[in-house]
């Protein structure tokens, strides 16, 4: 998390490490997931909103990307609104992140934007990303899902297969480069599909889009949002193991040992719904640009002035906190990526939290 001071990504403001637990201070962002908020119906839904949105988490990926840093669960869960009303943006939740010092094979993930490389085992890149940017994007236009199956392993099966097309009757309002744009991303090889530089790039979100345009359909994205609600529970569990199932069952003459280094996920919760000022969604000059601090974990229970208190325990006990810092001068009405620096929240967790460095 060092690395990735960027407006476009949820921070992280302090840490606080123990001998078996990580405690983090997390920027607070409110507004909730984008697709959440793209079926209010004050919310506009549009091909030229969609390049916006697309446009801001090119961003923050390249900022990622040129930092060596590989995310490995872009999901529409995972992109979420500055405050209720915003149109800007965040990347959050990089439990799975990964810095690419060495080739790296991983076996976890979300499996319907997962990347054929990861099903078939092989070594992750940057461009592992891209795929899991081309199904949200596929998503975001027209609320179907491309790789979507009656179960994980035919999902797996349609990623393996890259089995997907464009419905005539859902993308007849598309325009032919969004459709161009997402050809270029869901590209079985990994060395075929645009990176977020090249994506940036693409006339789709170079050209000017028209200023008025018509409405796109948000039921489907609605049904999508509730088969998504329905799959959490086992979702969660899938995201932590599902390699477990697809090993024993595809790939057991890799060898089960490789099952040793699935990483410990680390995930950061950020509460939706809360209000956020006008002047507090322009804010984002107000975090610190510096890395989190560390310290030594906290052995003893204490009580501050006001009656606000810090508490921790032994080294298996969670610790959890809520931090306040003084809110920093609004960038101007014209500056990319906002923030609400005025609230953080902290979670905490077991596990190795090296894999960022």
């Amino acid at each position: 998390m060092n690395l990735l001071h960027h407006p476009l990504l949820v921070q992280c403001l302090a840490a606080f490490q123990g001998p078996t637990e990580l405690v983090m201070v997390m920027e607070y962002v409110a507004g909730g997931e984008l697709f959440e908020r793209i079926v209010d119906d004050d919310f506009e839904h549009t091909e030229p909103s969609s390049t916006q949105y697309m446009q801001q988490i090119l961003e923050g990926l390249r900022f990622m990307h040129g930092q060596a840093v590989v995310h490995l669960d872009l999901k529409p869960e995972n992109i979420v609104c500055v405050s209720p009303g915003s149109h800007w943006l965040k990347i959050i939740d990089f439990g799975l992140a990964r810095k690419l010092n060495t080739p790296v094979k991983v076996l976890h993930g979300t499996p319907e934007f997962m990347a054929p490389e990861v099903i078939a085992f092989e070594p992750v890149g940057f461009s592992t990303d891209m795929w899991s940017v081309g199904v949200i994007c596929y998503i975001l236009l027209s609320g179907e899902s491309p790789f979507q199956g009656d179960n994980d392993l035919e999902t797996l099966s349609n990623i393996t297969a890259a089995q997907w097309d464009f419905e005539e009757e859902i993308f007849s309002e598309i325009s032919q480069q969004a459709k161009d744009f997402i050809s270029q991303l869901l590209q079985k090889d990994p060395r075929r599909r645009l990176s977020s530089v090249g994506a940036l790039l693409h006339p789709w979100l170079q050209q000017p889009q028209p200023s008025s345009t018509k409405a796109l359909s948000k039921e489907r994205i609605k049904q999508f949002l509730m088969r998504r609600k329905w799959q959490v529970p086992g979702e969660m569990m899938r995201t932590w193991g599902w390699g477990w199932l697809w090993w024993d069952s595809v790939a057991s003459s890799r060898g089960q040992a490789e099952l040793g280094r699935l990483l410990t996920v680390l995930s950061v919760h950020l509460p939706a719904g809360l209000g956020c000022s006008p002047e507090e969604d322009q804010a984002s000059g107000s975090l610190p640009l510096r890395g989190p601090s560390f310290s030594k974990l906290l052995t003893d229970q204490e009580e501050e002035e006001g009656g606000s208190t810090v508490a921790s325990g032994k080294a298996e006990t969670s610790v959890s906190m809520a931090v306040l810092p003084q809110p920093g001068p609004p960038r101007a009405a014209g500056d990319r990526g906002a923030a609400d620096g005025d609230k953080t929240s902290c979670s905490a967790s077991h596990g190795d939290p090296a894999s960022l460095g």
